[in-house]
């Protein structure tokens, strides 16, 4: 994890504003920082903060090699397939850096020959001053985070968080756009004389659901025709397993429900096989006994992690949230509600710990229709098209939390079940079977596990909490707690008059209304290109609130030392 920051063609640009805007992303690589100007790109910087995961010695950046020493690459990525591609190909790398290979794939295939090729997460700016050109991409899930500022004169900024770029944007006279640089794209550049840029080409190389272009993990043969859940569980271990590629401490999130836990699980078991020099530590959070720090105990104990339990109260949410905002980027309802506890558990992390590289679920409940509200879908294919449209829009929410309230804290984010394989067999298989079946969600990837000793059987079909419920105490939800923080925040008056200040995704709570003020106070004038629409349920009538707490499928009522079987389920 690290984050990188480019402009081009800013006239005139002081050295101040440039500093004063690079310092802003410090926190997603504290350990080194490099910017460089070249004569040849006139106003043209780029800028990296880095946090050595792979190759501390070679790895700084922006990287050249002596190969193609008119190249300069940034990236914040890592690149699971690169001594697959550089066998393939013959590339005589310098480093031991995976992302090296990015420069290699550019230099002998062109722009339209480096981002389909990879397996991994990145975003990427590459410059080639001989031939004039800048080339950004960004992975088909936007596991790493990209911001583009492009403005009507050619001017162009990249940044991997968008806090880095909105100052910048008092230097441009003519008409701008700072947004989210969109997941499965690259775009192509030429750099004109005066600095500025052109964009020359923009092409989708990769969308959802289709087979990848790079050479798999696991070859396709070698998976079964006929066993499905043997499939998923080959695939979901090998994600997990390409993801060790780290010089530093791994650890794992783990919350006691079924995505952290298989993950956990999984973790463990791989970093016996390869013999990994330390213990694996695991972090869950709550309130006291909450539900999940109940079920995250019993996981760790079973599957053998060193194992940290993070309490937090009432004031430590008052303290963080409005650093929260600041950090996530966003006026999501459910997005800040979610990072509330991730935020405070890689607080906890940073600052107690040795781990750097932390495993996480991310992406379960998207994929293998998760949310509570997948009860209510009409058929099999709205389910499917529900699940492909979370997926595209994972990076504006939950991909978004888990990459700000990690990275906040200097700790590189690993996410197995987005992984582009995984995704792509799972998504293929029969609709109907991957619904709920019974009520229970997520059926068919538990099923898959079932009976295979990777965890104990009620955490396996464990039923979904909702965040809030889960990490707080059964006498008040985090969903409590908010709302009366916020109440003392913003007045009625000013809620009333929400609508017109805000007719956008118009907050209609104190709570929806606070998250914007905040957030326009560091992010002005953004609010509908960060944010589109407001994370909601579907399916689900009068409906307001995000929460599953509202659905009426929601089982968070069933007594918590109850253990819960797959034949228990009971839709309530």
């Amino acid at each position: 994890m690290c984050g990188i920051w480019a402009l081009f063609g800013l006239d005139a640009q002081p050295l101040t504003c440039v500093y004063k805007n690079f310092e802003k992303i410090v926190h997603r690589g504290p350990e080194a920082f490099r910017i460089e100007y070249d004569n040849m790109v006139k106003n043209g910087y780029l800028g990296f903060h880095r946090l050595a995961i792979v190759d501390s010695l070679h790895g700084m950046q922006p990287m050249r090699l002596y190969k193609y020493p008119h190249i300069f690459l940034l990236c914040n990525g890592e690149i699971y397939n690169h001594k697959e591609i550089s066998q393939k190909y013959g590339f005589q790398y310098s480093t031991a850096c995976d992302i090296e290979v990015l420069i290699h794939l550019y230099a002998n295939g062109g722009a339209q020959n480096v981002a389909k090729m990879l397996d991994g997460v990145f975003a990427f700016c590459l410059m080639d001053i001989k031939n004039r050109k800048i080339l950004i991409g960004r992975d088909p899930y936007g596991i790493r985070p990209l911001f583009k500022l492009y403005s009507s004169d050619g001017q162009l900024g990249v940044c991997s968080e968008s806090k880095g770029l909105i100052e910048v944007t008092e230097q441009i006279s003519s008409k701008w756009l700072v947004e989210p640089f969109q997941p499965g794209y690259y775009e192509e550049y030429e750099i004109l004389n005066d600095g500025r840029t052109k964009l020359l080409m923009r092409e989708n190389y990769y969308k959802l659901g289709e087979k990848p272009n790079f050479q798999v993990y696991t070859p396709w043969n070698v998976l079964s025709s006929v066993d499905i859940y043997g499939n998923i569980r080959t695939l979901l271990s090998a994600a997990v397993k390409k993801r060790l590629m780290a010089d530093r401490r791994i650890g794992c999130l783990l919350s006691g429900g079924l995505d952290s836990s298989l993950i956990a699980a999984l973790l463990v078991k791989h970093a016996k096989e390869e013999k990994l020099p330390y213990k694996i530590q695991s972090f869950s959070i709550g309130m006291n006994d909450s539900p999940d720090i109940i079920a995250a105990r019993q996981v760790a104990h079973y599957v053998g992690t060193e194992h940290y339990e993070i309490i937090f109260s009432e004031k430590d949410v008052a303290e963080i949230l409005d650093k929260l905002i600041y950090q996530l980027e966003t006026f999501d309802i459910t997005t800040i509600r979610a990072s509330i506890g991730m935020y405070l558990i890689s607080k906890y992390i940073k600052h107690n710990t040795d781990t750097t590289v932390i495993f996480s679920g991310e992406g379960a409940d998207e994929l293998a229709q998760g949310y509570i509200y997948f009860k209510d879908s009409p058929n099999a294919a709205e389910a499917h098209l529900e699940s492909v449209r979370l997926l595209k829009d994972i990076y504006l929410y939950d991909g978004l939390r888990a990459d700000r309230t990690t990275s906040a804290f200097s700790l590189e984010l690993r996410v197995p079940f987005l992984d582009i394989q995984f995704t792509n067999y799972y998504l293929s298989l029969d609709a109907a079977t991957r619904q709920p079946q019974g009520g229970i969600e997520k059926h068919l990837l538990r099923s898959a596990f079932d009976g295979t000793n990777l965890l104990p059987s009620n955490i396996l079909w464990r039923h979904k909490e909702a965040f809030s419920d889960g990490v707080t105490s059964i006498k008040k939800s985090l969903f409590q707690m908010i709302h009366e923080i916020v109440d003392n925040r913003i007045s009625n008056e000013d809620l009333e008059k929400g609508y017109l200040k805000y007719p956008h995704c118009t907050p209609k709570t104190k709570e929806a209304l606070y998250y914007r003020n905040i957030f326009e106070k560091h992010y002005g004038g953004q609010a509908e290109t960060f944010v589109p629409y407001f994370w909601m349920p579907r399916w689900v009538k009068g409906i307001s609130d995000p929460s599953a707490r509202f659905i009426a499928h929601y089982a968070a009522n069933v007594k918590k030392d109850d253990k819960v079987t797959k034949n228990e389920f009971a839709v309530i």
